[in-house]
């Protein structure tokens, strides 16, 4: 027994909600990645003695990075929208 009625569920959510959270946290693993991967340039060059390329760090370790993470979190941000909406239409069907 529910205590509210729900509110029937809305396909045209699903890309907003999936924009949003593939952005935020693609964004969030380029930032992360980016930082960790200037330490390592920094960490690195200082043990060679030469000067930090920061190309490296930004072409070769955070976009690739944050390109492949982006794409795993579309797909399963996907999935789990596809499933809620699935679900709460079944729901709303009983």
């Amino acid at each position: 027994m529910r205590n509210s009625p729900a509110r029937s569920p809305r396909w045209y959510g699903i890309p907003v909600r999936i924009f949003l959270i593939t952005f935020v946290g693609t964004l969030l693993v380029f930032a992360v990645s980016l930082l960790l991967a200037i330490i390592g340039t920094v960490i690195a060059s200082a043990l060679r003695g030469i000067h930090p390329d920061m190309r490296i760090a930004y072409r070769l370790i955070a976009l690739p990075m944050a390109g492949f993470a982006g794409t795993m979190i579309f797909i399963g941000s996907l999935v789990m929208e596809v499933r809620h909406y699935l679900k709460a239409k079944s729901a709303q069907l009983d």
